[in-house]
């Protein structure tokens, strides 16, 4: 739901590991990552539509995968992996259902994007946590009324009503902003509001600090930091 692909550090973090683990292998898609790659501090982040051009045009190059542009409809006989993405068929989900005995969900979040000239630069400041990674990130810090104040107004927005096919279960790794800050006041202070290692010029850490990082090359859109809704 954003174009993070998380951390780049080999050496205290697992998915930073892993992905040095993925180049070592020569994988595809931090080959991608790289050529199409945007600051983001200690993370790797991509614009994603570069990232997929990127490898759509490395799969249409090899001679050993034949692209067919055309609905699939049902799981062929032997060896297949089936990677339909979030927007799966009708048709082929009734196949897998049948196949697997039913018991399919689908769960994600959307990640709001904003544009540079919406945002006012007299209130936030560029920098990353700890000072790490340069100023790729803008920094929005809030103070206690102005969190408090975004917290109530987040709770008491309107929803998307649910069909009635739908089940509100929500994964604890990609949870909506909303339903963490419906949890507590303070939830969101310790999450993706959470103002560590950032402090003001006279060395106070900020209440609250909401950090946008960039969505494309340019740097014409930001996305918000964990804010997936």
């Amino acid at each position: 739901c954003s174009n993070s692909l998380k951390s780049n550090d080999i050496y205290g973090n697992a998915c930073g590991l892993l992905k040095e683990e993925m180049r070592v292998f020569g994988s595809v898609m931090l080959d991608a990552a790289e050529n199409s790659k945007v600051p983001a501090g200690g993370a790797l982040a991509v614009e994603r539509e570069a990232f997929a051009r990127y490898i759509t045009r490395r799969i249409k190059e090899n001679e050993n995968i034949t692209v067919i542009c055309e609905e699939v409809t049902s799981v062929p006989d032997g060896w297949t992996i089936i990677a339909t993405g979030p927007l799966t068929s009708d048709a082929l989900a009734e196949d897998i259902r049948g196949i697997c005995g039913g018991g399919l969900y689908f769960y994600d979040a959307s990640a709001p994007i904003v544009s540079r000239e919406s945002i006012d630069f007299t209130k936030c400041f560029y920098g990353d946590r700890y000072g790490k990674g340069g100023d790729d990130y803008i920094n929005c810090p809030l103070n206690k009324e102005e969190y408090e104040s975004f917290v109530d107004a987040l709770i008491c927005a309107d929803k998307v009503i649910l069909h009635d096919f739908e089940k509100r279960e929500i994964f604890e790794g990609c949870m909506p902003v909303e339903v963490m800050a419906a949890r507590g006041k303070d939830s969101l202070r310790f999450a993706m509001l959470k103002p560590v290692g950032l402090k003001d010029k006279d060395g106070n850490k900020y209440y609250a600090v909401l950090q946008l990082r960039k969505e494309n090359a340019e740097g014409t859109a930001y996305n918000l930091v964990g804010f997936q809704t």
